[in-house]
């Protein structure tokens, strides 16, 4: 018996009368689940998906509509706060528009250490050479969350902290058309308007959305608007074979406020030291997918996508640091002119997978492996002097100050396979082989000095890893990973960067592996867990040293690998419901859950060994109490973030604005919502105590300096579904 989609109730009812049978009969049907099990929002994917292995793997599902939480914002702690060890960077009001997260005390800037994805294609602006996430489906639109650790790297491709997946909403089952809709107010003149449409017409089916969100934004000159679409038609050519193509889009405008001086946010975070900062970055994708299932134990699947998008910016830069006012220069009566850059930002991407379930013995094994071709080409223009005004005008006096073409071609075969050993013990090894090649073309000025870059680098290698896990009960399993990872060299480390500056011709990608181990599962309708451990090792972390040329005597800065880290530690995640516990057959929900990490990152080698990996929190702690019945639901949550350091030297404070302390805060939040038949009335209140924090200090855009968080904010929102 295959079970398609399964709500809560039903899994457990299917589990109590399993195990009634168990105790009466001798012989029973296999029963094949191949839902997302969870408890309240919050669960695991089963062994196999849609032809993708997840057997082994510490992986995490959230399910975003059972969530309390400000989703007209994407306030991402409290939706992806119940993942342990998530590191999150606060700064979509500052000139991003998306929270950055990473995993195990990565850096969670921009995400750049994640494989970020949208019903499973990528949608980052370069898988490899710039991997940076602009653009994110808003979270009202989105179903659920899946997550995949380090293990990810053998099924998707390597990236340290694994895979984010954000699956979009579906055309609604057995109705022709369905109609929703959602406005929201509030704090900083914050206002945000959502509609979707889906429905089914014979063998056709489709889903749509569109939302517009405008905001006056914590700090002065912090002003943004954005609209984000998306559409996507799918037709059912028979039981065996489905097509579709999907199309998302994001517009944009973002002013950016600057980043502060330690002193100055002390005084008053609020403070902005700029007001002629500009951001838009127009974002488009488009997929194409075939599934084909030519017998009920093969699946085929070939997803395609061609991102094409651009980012323009001007501001005054980070010339001077936070410490350089942008102030009317009284000799010329003008501001000094701003600096221009533009970005060019295209990639094609085709992955073919292919899923078998065969009987090796007496027990049925799972074989999945595919192929992955994607090319992207990137242009970066930049340090073109603009205008001395405080509009959004691109134009530029003279030439570029750099003007510089990258391209990423990337080939990568995979395979793994899930072998039983008996009913209880699965062991799962893979394989994935990666050849890449990176170029970087162009020039690049400093003062009257024109460097001239010519690159070109081809590399091959191998990814291996096994799984293992072993079911204490039919919802119980501990299990244990080893998956080797690597980085590679992006865009910006392939850049000239000084005129007595040199890249080292041997720089080599960084690599590792990662470990995990632990214990998952759910108990009947109350209790919901995760608690394991990790080993990380990332090696041939690149830097820039200083070196002395033996035959000049001369003093240059060399952009080399310099150091290898650990990062290791513990995760926890437990989620007990106290009414479900008391009696099964509640109509009601008292659940209190614990999101914890400790995470001990250091450098292991170089000049800063000892030091503690920047960005990289001991503590991870967030605690929340939900209450939920029919129509009403709330969850009350407190964040405590340990303390971190901006750059590897751990400087308490220096006068470089990425080097610093970053002090440990504690947050919370509290949501509800109320629902009547087709109709939600949503509140919240985040940042309860209106704590001063920062989760950023960066060197260049958006700053230079300390990027604050948003203080006390409050939202209200109403919905409807017709």
């Amino acid at each position: 018996m295959k079970i398609k989609y399964l709500n809560i109730s039903a899994f457990f009812l299917m589990l109590a009368f399993t195990a009634h049978a168990q105790d009466t009969s001798k012989y029973l049907k296999e029963v094949i689940v191949t839902s997302i099990k969870t408890v309240r929002g919050t669960g695991h994917m089963p062994e196999v998906k849609d032809g993708i292995i997840y057997a082994g793997k510490k992986n995490e599902v959230i399910v975003v509509d059972s969530l309390d939480a400000n989703k007209a914002v994407n306030n991402t702690r409290q939706i992806l706060g119940r993942i342990p060890g998530l590191n999150i960077v606060e700064t979509e009001s500052s000139g991003f528009t998306a929270n950055g997260i990473a995993t195990r005390g990565l850096n969670p800037i921009q995400s750049i250490e994640m494989n970020t994805r949208q019903n499973g294609y990528n949608i980052s602006a370069d898988i490899f050479g710039y991997n940076e996430s602009y653009y994110i489906p808003p979270m009202e639109a989105v179903q659920r969350i899946e997550m995949v650790r380090g293990a990810a790297s053998l099924q998707f491709g390597s990236q340290f902290g694994g895979l984010v997946n954000y699956v979009t909403e579906d055309a609604p089952a057995n109705k022709p058309m369905e109609f929703r809709v959602s406005q929201t107010i509030g704090s900083f003149g914050m206002f945000n308007s959502f509609s979707s449409i889906g429905g089914n017409y014979k063998k056709w089916s489709y889903y749509g959305f569109i939302q517009y969100r405008n905001m006056d934004g914590y700090r002065p000159n912090s002003t943004q608007w954005q609209l984000s679409g998306f559409g996507k038609i799918q037709y059912k050519a028979s039981d065996k074979l489905t097509v579709g193509v999907e199309y998302s889009l994001l517009r944009n405008r973002i002013q950016m406020p600057g980043g502060l001086t330690d002193s100055l946010f002390n005084v008053n975070p609020k403070i902005s030291t700029r007001a002629r900062n500009w951001l838009k970055s127009p974002w488009n994708i488009l997929a194409a997918h075939a599934d084909f299932k030519p017998s009920a134990n093969t699946t085929i699947s070939l997803k395609t996508t061609y991102l094409f998008s651009h980012r323009s910016l001007v501001w005054r830069n980070e010339d001077g640091g936070p410490e350089a006012l942008d102030e009317i220069d009284p000799a010329t009566n003008a501001y000094v002119p701003r600096e221009v850059g533009s970005e060019d930002m295209n990639n094609t991407t085709t992955e073919l997978r292919v899923s078998h379930i065969y009987k090796l013995g007496k027990q049925k094994s799972t074989l999945a492996g595919g192929v992955r071709f994607a090319y992207a080409w990137f242009k970066r223009q930049g340090g073109g002097e603009g205008t001395t005004g405080s509009d959004f005008d691109l134009s530029i006096t003279g030439d570029w100050g750099y003007n510089l073409d990258f391209t990423t071609t990337n080939i990568s075969p995979f395979i793994e396979n899930i072998f039983k050993v008996g009913n209880k013990l699965s062991i799962t090894p893979g394989f994935r082989l990666e050849y890449l090649n990176s170029t970087a073309n162009g020039y690049k000025i400093d003062g009257n000095f024109k460097q001239v870059s010519d690159q070109s680098r081809n590399r091959t290698f191998a990814l291996i890893g096994t799984g293992l896990e072993y079911k204490l009960s039919a919802n119980t399993n501990v299990y244990a990973n080893f998956s080797q990872a690597y980085r590679p060299i992006d865009y910006s480390q392939l850049e000239p960067f000084g005129i007595t500056s040199k890249i080292d011709p041997n720089l080599k990608d960084a690599y590792g592996f990662n470990t995990d181990l632990g214990y998952r599962g759910t108990i009947r309708n109350f209790l919901n867990f995760d608690i394991g451990g990790f080993y990380m090792a990332y090696n041939n972390r690149i830097g820039v040293v200083l070196k002395t040329d033996p035959a000049t005597n001369q003093d240059y800065s060399l952009r080399t690998n310099i150091a290898n880290s650990v990062n290791k530690g513990i995760e926890s995640y437990i989620e007990f419901n106290i009414l479900k516990y008391i009696n099964q057959k509640s109509k009601y929900g008292l659940s209190i859950f614990n999101s914890f990490a400790y995470i001990d990152a250091k450098y292991t080698s170089g000049e800063f060994k000892g030091k503690r990996v920047e960005a990289a929190a001991k503590i991870i702690n967030r605690i929340g109490l939900i209450f939920n019945s029919k129509q009403f639901s709330t969850t009350f949550q407190v964040n405590n973030i340990g303390d971190a350091y901006g750059d590897a030297s751990n400087a308490v404070s220096s006068t470089d604005p990425i080097a610093g302390y970053i002090p440990a805060y504690t947050v919370a939040d509290i949501s509800a919502t109320y629902k009547i038949k087709n109709y939600a009335l949503k509140v919240g209140l985040n940042n309860l105590t209106d704590k001063a924090y920062f989760t950023r200090r960066t060197d260049e855009y958006p700053g230079p300096g300390i990027i604050p968080a948003v203080g006390r904010s409050f939202y209200i929102g109403f919905s409807a579904k017709f």
